[in-house]
């Protein structure tokens, strides 16, 4: 498998391409911002995206999503529990001070347990509400990954005081879905260095 992740915008999100080396079938989640760049990795790769994953609906992740599947044509995902922080873009483009960006168009739902299939590369949809209503994790078991958006972070979790946030949910769904996963697990945050389950486990002050 491909694996490539991307620090985009001002918030420097992590986008991450994950392709197929044999079918040259690619996902894309959290494209920000700075679609340029993320389009020479798929380019240098000879990668077709197939869908584009949006963890959730904050403007620091979905802000260039549109643009990406104008020139890609892929459908985006997102879930329906996020769609109301969709329509808040404008919103939060005015809490950072920038222009919003166009209306964020959803072709299809990020159901908790759906599978996403981009050639060989299997992802199950993880419902996290807490950082938002909507967030969602993608496990690729067979790669012993995980793409947390921003759910959990390295030595630290997801903020839960913007719009739709819980802090009693976050830890609900940190204690009962993230951290039954194996502790050789890879961390993908939406933001910072990647880290593993069993570290977090173990160090992560938020987590004891």
């Amino acid at each position: 498998m491909i694996q490539k992740v991307i620090p985009v915008g001002a918030l420097q999100c992590n986008c991450s391409i994950l392709g197929d080396e044999t079918t040259h079938e690619a996902m894309v989640v959290d494209p920000g911002d700075d679609i340029e760049m993320v389009l020479q990795e798929l380019g240098e790769h000879g990668l077709k995206v197939k869908q584009i994953v949006l963890t959730h609906a904050h403007i620091d992740h979905v802000g260039g999503a549109m643009k990406l599947k104008r020139l890609t044509g892929a459908p985006l995902l997102l879930n329906s529990h996020d769609r109301a922080l969709l329509e808040m873009l404008p919103t939060q483009a005015s809490w950072l001070g920038i222009e919003p960006p166009e209306k964020v168009v959803i072709d299809q739902d990020l159901e908790d347990g759906a599978q996403l299939q981009t050639g060989s590369i299997s992802a199950t949809v993880i419902h996290t509400p807490g950082h938002s209503e909507g967030s969602v994790c993608l496990y690729l078991k067979a790669q012993q990954k995980l793409i947390a958006g921003d759910t959990l972070f390295m030595g630290s979790v997801g903020r839960t005081d913007l719009p739709g946030g819980s802090y009693e949910k976050l830890m609900q769904s940190l204690h009962e879905r993230v951290l039954t996963l194996p502790d050789d697990t890879e961390v993908i945050p939406g933001h910072g260095p990647i880290t593993y389950i069993g570290v977090e486990r173990e160090s992560n002050p938020f987590l004891k």
